[in-house]
This record gives C-alpha cells, structure tokens and sequence, in this order.
C-alpha cells in the first residue's frame, strides 16, 4: 500500500480552510446585496475555472465530447446550474439574517437530507445513518434556542440556509452521474455559469439595485477575488485531488469542521459575534449526527461491495 504523500495532508487543510472561508468573506462584503453578491462570487470563478475546463476538453476523446451535448447530459447540466443558483442564493441570503455560525451549521447539514432521501426513494439506511440523522435534527433544534437570547440568530435566516443545504443536494446528485464520466473542469464551468446568470434576474426582481458585472468596477473586487480562489481554487478543486490520494470519508469527515473553522475565520478576521452557548452545544451535536450519516453511508457501501 503506497503512502500517502505528506504535501496531500497540508492540501487537505488548506482545501478545508478554503473553502470554510467562504461564508465570512461573503459576510463581510454585505454592502452588495445576497443575490447578485452569489452572482459575483460564480462569474469571477467560472472566469477562473475556465483555462482549466478549455485544456481538459481538449484533451478528451471525441466520443466523450459528444456525451456533452447529448440531450441527457445537457438536462443534468441544467438541473444542476438550476439546483447551485438557489443553493448560492438562499444561503447567501441567510447570512443576512442569521450569525454566520448557524447559516454554516444548516447549510452543511445536506447529508442528513440526504439520508431521508435515501430511506424515501433508494433503500432502507444504515443504522448509523438513521441515529446521525437523528441526532442532527436534536442538534439543529438545539441550536435554535439562541434565538430568545441572540439578536443576530433567527429562524428565517436558519431556514435560508436549511433551504441552502436542501438545493445543494441536486447539485451533488448531478455531480455523481456525470463525473463519472466528465472531466471536473468541464462540467463545474456550465453549471457554475448557469447558476451564476440564473441569479442576475432573479435579483433583478427582487429589487436588488446593483449592475450585473459591477465587480469589475466595485472596491470589493479583491474580495470577490480572493473568495473565489480560495473556495473555489484552494478549496473545492484542492479537495478533488485529494481523492487521488484519500479516502472520500476522510475528506467528507475534514470537511465537517467547516462551520467552526468558519466560525473563527469570521471571529478571528472580521470580528463577528462569538456564537452563543446553545449554538456550541448544539452544532457539535449536529456535527456528530452528520458524522455518523457519512460512516454510516460509507460502511453501507463496503458491505454492499462485499456481498
């Protein structure tokens, strides 16, 4: 058994960190409202992720190309552009109305909605995805109870962010049925774009009065900038090649610790509120049901591989 080489580990940290800050960053530039702010942050990384997605689909072979505009492959791609648009503009829009511990507890909180989907539509979930997700749901209700005693937490915005967590889920199931077959950069680059041209008329009526690419000229550009490589250079496609490497659970078990990470960037950076007693109690009991969800949903498979 090779050995994972010790330059992936500090990969694997800067690809958590990356992708946690996302949420103080997007916090800290609130001048520009939620929408067409989801909007910036897609257009300045599809920009980004462009040379990479023009290089791999010139390396593909012809008959991978034409799979792209197969009228399956293109309903997908759509569907997800669709899904990512309002995962970025609910969750964008909770961290309006909610601290920015809570809208990152709810958002990440998409494998526990995962698992009722499973138990709906696929097979009857493994026990430790059933108590994880039970769990999870104590956790979340716990955590709502710094809404008497916390002017920052509020229901609204917790929902925004569950609703957050929710789209991301059709985003993710996308993902699974064509990166089987296509290259990451080809298919994040459309459906990123999409979501991110989705959003401007969305804004649009809802009164956002803010141009369209007004990041070129706006004084956050360098905001916008430094979120869209960190999340989603540093963050997102440092995380897809730790694959290579690490086990998909290590990577989804790092990857839970984004709302405290998150949490202290925003604190540490930005100074935003320190969360509350019950957000503390309760997110790390969330965090342990979505543990369980993802160990649970990982000893599934390897006894279905075993069988």
């Amino acid at each position: 058994m090779s050995r994972t080489p010790p330059l992936v580990w500090g990969l694997l940290v800067a690809g958590v960190i990356g992708v946690s800050s996302a949420g103080a960053i997007l916090s800290h530039v609130d001048s520009i409202p939620p929408l067409m702010r989801a909007s910036w942050r897609l257009q300045i990384t599809v920009l980004m992720l462009l040379p990479f997605a023009i290089w791999q689909y010139r390396e593909m072979d012809l008959d991978v190309r034409k799979r792209l505009f197969e009228k399956r492959t293109v309903l997908i791609v759509l569907g997800s552009g669709v899904a990512l648009a309002a995962h970025f503009g609910t969750w964008v829009t909770s961290l309006d109305h909610t601290s920015l511990a809570h809208s990152l507890l709810f958002v990440t909180s998409h494998p526990i909605i995962i698992v009722a989907g499973i138990a709906l539509f696929v097979r009857r979930p493994h026990r430790l995805e059933t108590t994880g997700a039970l769990l999870g749901l104590l956790g979340a209700a716990i955590t709502l109870l710094d809404a008497k005693d916390s002017g920052e937490v509020t229901l609204w915005g917790d929902f925004l962010a569950f609703v957050g967590a929710l789209t991301v889920v059709g985003y993710i199931v996308a993902g699974r049925i064509l990166r089987e077959w296509m290259p990451v950069f080809v298919y994040a680059v459309p459906v990123t774009l999409i979501g991110a041209i989705l959003l401007i008329p969305v804004s649009m009526m809802m009164g956002e009065d803010t141009a369209a690419i007004g990041w070129i000229e706006s004084d956050l550009l360098g905001w916008f900038v430094l979120l869209a490589f960190l999340a989603g250079i540093v963050g997102h496609t440092g995380l897809n090649a730790c694959l290579r490497w690490l086990a998909p659970l290590t990577i989804s078990f790092a990857v839970t610790l984004e709302p405290i990470i998150g949490a202290f960037i925003g604190w540490f950076f930005f100074d935003e509120a320190i969360p509350g007693k019950w957000t503390w109690f309760g997110g790390m009991v969330l965090m342990a049901g979505i543990l369980l969800v993802i160990k649970g949903g990982a000893e599934n498979e390897l006894d279905t591989t075993n069988q």
